[in-house]
């Protein structure tokens, strides 16, 4: 039955792995240049004071090279529409499952056997892909700092392995349940994109609790940086509120007003009136000629940012970032990919029970 299942396959098989040699050669010649280039511009930017333009030359070395993440994300729904969906939708259709049942072979055995056989090469296949993106990415994505983000994490390290075992067996339960291949692929596509965006939208962030640094105002325009805070810049914030000094949130994203704005004007006695917080009890005399509304977009004077963080500190508005610290990566790429493996199991069980009780 292994050799029936191997048989099957194994043109898939040879394609997927010829392309990943390939990749593997394109990968392994290129790399050491990247980190060659790491090496000796980025590692010594601070010296020369000019870190920005060692790091924009980092990034836009190789630039194709680096689309190949895209095929990271994108392999495991693959895996499920074309190798898991195919898998026994492809023989109900035609009936050709009758004929290995009456071969001795139980109905167990049979679907087992394409399980391990065809999921094993597939998420193997994805794996490899994603170890070998990670390895030849480290030195950009040391540079660009964001492991938590969709681009970086989804991509990268242990979970690409999770969603190829998943996405195959959800293809095989769509193919088992609508007995129609093409139908099944589609199925498939779809159910596989939900349950990510659910992941991602709902259940990430809630993987472990979130930490909370309550900090004061920063009264510089913008989202305030988390220095102050003491957060590292590739720690995950989740949310950034401003509240008032009853605890009320008055503003987000470092802001005070709508959508993170710096709402507030001065009126004609130089009193500073904040949107959500009331009237400061300091004084501000606008630019000559301004009305005060205007003077914190684009560059603000030091004269304004003062009153106005004085204005903050009497007021006592204080800023709460809600994030997840960078040590966390590692037990989230882990229990994100137990998630994903653990759904795959359950679907292949199912499969095994619908298979045995279920099919006629």
């Amino acid at each position: 039955m292994i050799w029936l299942a191997w048989r099957q396959i194994r043109t898939q098989v040879f394609v997927v792995y010829g392309v990943l040699a390939v990749i593997a050669v394109a990968l392994a010649v290129t790399g050491p240049n990247l980190v060659h280039l790491y090496d000796t511009t980025v590692v010594h930017c601070a010296k020369v004071g000019d870190c920005a333009t060692a790091q924009l030359g980092l990034r836009h070395t190789d630039r194709l090279l680096q689309q190949i993440g895209l095929l990271v994300l994108v392999a495991p729904a693959l895996i499920g529409m074309f190798w898991g969906a195919p898998l026994v939708a492809r023989e109900l259709e035609t009936g050709t499952f009758r004929l290995s049942w009456t071969q001795s072979v139980t109905r167990t055995r049979w679907l087992t056997t394409k399980l391990l056989v065809v999921g094993l090469a597939s998420v193997a296949a994805t794996g490899l892909l994603g170890l070998m993106v990670t390895w030849w990415s480290s030195p950009i994505d040391r540079v660009v700092g964001t492991p938590f983000s969709p681009s970086f994490f989804d991509r990268r390290d242990l979970v690409p392995i999770g969603y190829a075992a998943f996405a195959f067996a959800l293809g095989v339960t769509a193919g088992i349940l609508i007995r129609r291949t093409l139908p099944a692929m589609a199925a498939t596509l779809v159910a596989y994109i939900a349950v990510r965006f659910a992941m991602l939208d709902w259940v990430r962030s809630r993987l472990m609790a979130p930490l909370r640094v309550v900090s004061a105002f920063n009264a510089n325009p913008g989202p305030s940086s988390s220095g102050g805070s003491g957060l590292n810049s590739a720690d995950w914030v989740i949310s950034q509120q401003t509240l008032n000094r009853a605890g009320k949130v008055i503003g987000q994203n470092g802001g005070i007003g709508p959508n993170g704005s710096l709402g507030f004007n001065v009126s004609g006695n130089g009193r500073l009136i904040m949107t959500g917080v009331g009237t400061c009890p300091n004084r501000f005399v606008p630019p000559k000629g301004g009305s005060g509304r205007g003077i914190f977009s684009g560059s603000p004077s030091a004269q304004a940012v003062h009153a106005f963080q004085a204005c903050a500190n009497r007021l006592g508005i204080k800023e709460v970032l809600t994030y997840q610290p960078i040590s966390r990566y590692w037990p989230f790429q882990m229990y994100e990919t137990a998630i994903f493996v653990a759904l795959g199991l359950l679907l292949a069980g199912f499969c095994v029970w619908w298979v045995r009780r279920r099919l006629s």
